[in-house]
């Protein structure tokens, strides 16, 4: 679970795989926050590791270094951001520790129908004012969440549809963020 959030772990981890359930713990606890929230990042890290080197922080949780199952992941949020516009300069800088297991990204984006996309022009700024302006749009979240070893999740929380049991849970959701994000991850 994300530190700093409140309570215990959910049943889910019987049903999703560790890195789905580490993403949907992510997810909620930045939809806590509610909308309109800058990139958020978490480095992922073996909940068994974290819990062995941390013992106050198990105390503090309540929990038993070794109840987890032996694959749960944590997610860890990393404060103190430099700026990440374009996010693709900001992912291109961003490299992590070997004891880092993997990482998540949280961006809000509008969502646009394909057609609207065709026409925008080449000017970043006013391509984001045409569409912020679309009747068409769709304001969503995006967790995007990878391992060293591999995997990869996302998930996607519409504001107009702002509830945990609406939120979409897929491998091919944002693949191009899937991959910049797993780009970190390389030696």
């Amino acid at each position: 679970m994300p530190i700093g959030h409140d309570g215990g772990v959910t049943s889910l981890q019987h049903i999703h795989p560790p890195l789905v359930q580490c993403a949907i713990e992510t997810e909620r606890y930045v939809a806590a926050a509610g909308w309109d929230q800058p990139v958020r990042l978490f480095a992922l890290v073996e909940t068994a590791a974290l819990l062995a080197a941390e013992p106050a922080l198990a105390q503090q949780l309540g929990r038993d270094p070794g109840a987890d199952p032996a694959d749960a992941l944590s997610a860890i949020e990393q404060d103190g951001l430099p700026p990440t516009d374009p996010l693709e300069d900001f992912l291109g800088m961003l490299a992590w520790p070997p004891d880092v297991a993997g990482a998540a990204l949280v961006v809000e984006r509008l969502v646009v129908p394909p057609e609207a996309e065709a026409d925008l022009p080449d000017d970043p700024e006013e391509a984001a004012r045409m569409l912020a302006a679309h009747p068409d749009r769709v304001e969503v979240r995006l967790v995007v969440a990878v391992t060293r070893d591999g995997d990869s999740t996302a998930l996607l929380r519409q504001r107009a549809h702002d509830s945990d049991d609406q939120v979409a849970i897929g491998k091919d959701i944002a693949p191009d963020l899937v991959a910049a994000l797993a780009a970190t991850l390389e030696d």
